[in-house]
């Protein structure tokens, strides 16, 4: 494979996968002006003459709240940019990586670890359009291979303009003795970003369909906090527990890794990625 195709490298995953891989292929990351993905004649042109081997579609709305409040245009660009992208892709004989997210979990009683195979009910319109995205996808492009991810974090800010993310702002917290507060209702695997793109040239090579794509975790935040702070040597009662967040509808989206370890994608633990990463920094 030599040449790469990437959406949304202005955003927080895509612009680290160009940067990480653009010694090694020949990288094409056309702007929203270049390529409407809501257009599929737009994403007919830029495909049909730049020829990638293969298309990962990063771009997106990510913000629940903006997709709640704009979710006609939000669906477009989430639902309607992804096929677009995915029929594109299959067309030209791409292989064609999409990514979704472990919000289509958000909303399943079952306990979890949740499997891809599992029959979803997505509560937030967000999780929803991830869904619909999925399917449609896979309608029309059976190889596409769709990638829940889950929280992600970086260990340091790409460019000036970039907000602090989950380890950052901890790191922070924690130099400076801030309060720590976490909820005891809500389950989820958070992911260093690097782990989730030096996996992405296994995914390459494997079968399309849906793959759970981060960091295994299967306790509440508040408990992974205290075991990570426990692995590190912080005291762990500096850190309190929030019983509010979620407390009326607790959320569970803790992902079961078989299917990708299968192929053979591991990712550590959330714990031990934590850990190993505030060992180096503290």
């Amino acid at each position: 494979m030599k040449k790469l195709l990437i959406t949304g490298t202005s955003g927080f995953l895509g612009g680290r996968i160009a940067d990480y891989y653009k010694d090694k292929y020949e990288i094409y990351a056309p702007t929203h002006a270049q390529m409407d993905i809501t257009n599929e004649r737009s994403v007919s042109n830029v495909l049909e003459e730049c020829r990638p081997d293969a298309v990962i579609h990063c771009a997106g709305v990510s913000d629940l709240e903006i997709f709640e409040r704009e979710r006609e245009r939000s669906w477009r660009i989430n639902v309607d940019g992804s096929v677009n992208i995915a029929k594109v892709s299959d067309k030209i004989h791409a292989k064609c990586v999409i990514c979704s997210s472990d919000q289509v979990y958000f909303g399943n009683r079952t306990a979890g670890p949740h499997r891809e195979d599992e029959i979803l009910s997505p509560v937030t319109p967000y999780g929803q359009g991830k869904l619909c995205a999925e399917q449609g996808c896979l309608k029309v492009n059976p190889d596409c291979v769709m990638l829940r991810l889950s929280w992600m974090y970086d260990t340091f800010t790409r460019n000036g303009s970039e907000h602090g993310d989950f380890f950052r702002n901890l790191l922070r917290q924690i130099r400076q003795g801030e309060e720590l507060r976490y909820p005891v209702y809500d389950r989820r695997g958070i992911t260093d970003v690097n782990e989730v793109i030096r996996n992405l040239e296994k995914v390459f090579e494997i079968p399309g369909g849906i793959y759970n794509f981060g960091s295994p975790n299967d306790m509440d935040t508040f408990h992974t906090m205290c075991a990570v702070f426990e692995n590190v040597g912080l005291e762990v009662d500096r850190i309190g527990r929030n019983e509010e967040a979620y407390r009326d509808n607790p959320r569970n989206m803790c992902m079961c890794m078989d299917k990708a370890a299968a192929v053979g994608i591991r990712f550590r633990t959330t714990v031990d990625s934590l850990s190993g990463n505030l060992k180096h920094f503290l």
